[in-house]
């Protein structure tokens, strides 16, 4: 039996997009097919029994939410085995755990995202594209300092994403396996 997560997208930040895990653990539980479900921190990390149709499941997970708290979240699955490999491939070993943050895609960028958003790089900032996860290395002032805001992102990769801490990664890793 492997386990999955189910990211949701920008989910309890800054008070916005309000969905309490506790109350979203019981929905699931209740009216979809999810078994094993957990939530890990209050982002939005859904870990569960890989589902038989992960695609299913995610527009499934996604519909729910809409319809209980209003709040239209992209939901991006990624497997146990998915994120063990992203964390061996990360391309930053060396860079602070506080700076390296994973953004998970829904699938693959648009031609030239990487080449767009590498123009915007302020000094310190280093990215790179693993598979379908952005690996990002922010500057010493963090997320805070970058150009890499939510809406460069989103233009330039033409793809839905969510992103995680190392330290994030590291634990739902653990979690799902």
């Amino acid at each position: 039996m492997t386990r999955s997560v189910l990211l949701l997208r920008a989910v309890n930040v800054g008070g916005n997009n309000k969905v309490p895990m506790a109350r979203l653990r019981a929905l699931l539980t209740e009216r979809t097919a999810l078994t094993g479900i957990e939530t890990y921190i209050a982002s939005g990390n859904i870990v569960c029994t890989t589902p038989d149709d992960l695609d299913a499941a995610r527009a499934e997970v996604r519909a729910l939410i809409a319809e209980e708290f209003d709040v239209d979240t992209p939901v991006i699955a990624r497997t146990h085995e998915e994120l063990v490999e992203s964390l061996a491939r990360h391309p930053f070993q060396d860079g602070e755990e506080r700076l390296v943050h994973a953004m998970f895609l829904e699938g693959a960028p648009a031609e030239g995202a990487i080449d767009a958003l590498t123009a915007r790089l302020v000094p310190g900032e280093r990215l790179a594209l693993v598979g379908h996860d952005l690996w990002i290395e922010y500057p010493e002032g963090g997320v805070h300092a970058t150009k890499l805001t939510k809406a460069v992102l989103d233009r330039a990769l033409g793809v839905a994403g969510t992103a995680r801490n190392l330290r994030t990664v590291r634990a739902l890793a653990e979690l799902t396996g």
